[in-house]
């Protein structure tokens, strides 16, 4: 039950993607760091953070809608390269600022670039796989980012040791190493060759596909959840009296778990109906655990779970969004989709803070437990109207 295993018969293409996106998952730990630069370097006040980082985050929308745009018209490869170019600029311009307003022109720079590159990389992974490999495919991805992510909490604690602006530097080289293997090793896409399917895409309007938009909704909750998780979870713990450290425990463990379960999307008989149902089955049991739990242990085996229906969930909502598409606007369709992971970062924060504040975390968690199980059971309701 090897992840080889597992992911046998998937593209070079793919393989080189993957790879090419974790080197430069590794170096993307700046993000949190971001605010405290600010606020350390150049003397921003609390209140200026808040809203350069709003800024940033709004800036990130456009991003990935024009990552979709240019991924159907300009090419995926040439729009990944673009996309993390732009990133190392800004990250380089971040590093080398000495005034307040530089550094806030570049966090604007960076927000507009942070997304170019998401659309492409998961539109291409979809144009050289074929539907029924395209859940193992987009697993690999995601368990690839998520064990990237962990080795780039490793680094950062390390390197913040000396100046916070060699964080920008680190991770603008792992940009530009990223972008230039995309750009030597991956062949040219059908968006780069095909001018005729540049032509005739601009007659797909996404936006008035009411099965992608049906789809947008339902992610966006999945979203909303995952990133109450992430913000959550460490809010929870510092609640429940545990451990800071606990957290990165609990990350690692989520992150194994996403590595070593990539078999399950090779079980045969489950479409993405079904898979979809069974990813929020898991979820709402690790959110139920989460609830209940009042140790780093049981907390890890709440990770557990909920890990194994974020595997199915991120994988097959991928997949139903690529497969909606027609292939000359693939890219626009996932960046649409994708929109709904700007939505739950805005909206995230919110209900972890409102319902700590009025329910604590038994509810906080009871509560996700309960919306992700009405998902499961609305699956079927979903097939009518999306297959």
């Amino acid at each position: 039950m090897s992840v080889v295993a597992a992911t046998r018969g998937l593209s070079r293409a793919v393989w080189i993607l993957i790879i090419a996106r974790a080197v430069n998952k590794i170096g993307a730990f700046t993000l949190p760091f971001l605010g405290v630069v600010l606020a350390v370097e150049f003397k921003a006040s609390l209140s200026e953070v808040g809203v350069i980082l709003a800024v940033f985050g709004a800036a990130t929308i456009p991003s990935r809608l024009l990552g979709g745009q240019l991924a159907d018209r300009l090419g995926r490869r040439r729009t990944i390269v673009l996309g993390l170019a732009g990133c190392a600029v800004a990250q380089l311009w971040i590093a080398l600022s000495h005034a307040l307003w530089s550094a806030v022109l570049a966090t604007v720079l960076l927000g507009l670039a942070f997304e170019i590159y998401e659309p492409p990389s998961q539109a291409m992974i979809a144009d050289v796989t074929e539907p029924e490999d395209r859940p193992a495919a987009y697993g690999l991805y995601s368990a690839a980012l998520a064990a990237a992510g962990v080795l780039a909490g490793l680094l950062a604690a390390a390197i913040s040791h000396w100046d916070l602006r060699w964080l920008f530097v680190a991770d603008a080289i792992t940009c530009l190493s990223c972008a230039t293997m995309v750009r030597l090793a991956l062949p040219a896409d059908a968006g780069e060759d095909r001018q005729s399917t540049r032509n005739t895409s601009g007659g797909v309007l996404p936006w008035r596909d009411g099965r992608l938009l049906l789809l947008l909704v339902s992610g966006t909750v999945f979203a909303t959840i995952y990133m109450q998780l992430v913000i959550g979870l460490p809010l929870t713990l510092l609640e429940q009296g545990l451990p800071k450290s606990g957290t990165g425990s609990i990350l690692a463990v989520s992150a194994v778990t996403l590595i070593a379960a990539q078999r399950l999307l090779k079980l045969k008989n489950l479409d993405d109906f079904r898979s979809i149902a069974i990813g929020y089955v898991l979820l709402a049991a690790g959110l139920l655990v989460s609830a209940l739990a009042h140790t780093v242990l049981v907390f890890v085996l709440a990770a557990v779970l909920w890990s194994l229906g974020d595997l199915f969930l991120l994988t097959r909502y991928l997949t139903q969004a690529s497969g909606l598409a027609p292939e000359s606007a693939r890219g626009r369709y996932l960046a649409i989709f994708g929109l709904s992971w700007g939505i739950a970062t805005t909206i995230a924060p919110l209900t972890v803070t409102q319902l700590l504040k009025t329910s604590g975390p038994t509810g906080l968690w009871l509560t996700s437990a309960v919306v992700a199980a009405v998902l499961a059971v609305l699956q079927p309701w979903f097939r009518k109207r999306l297959a």
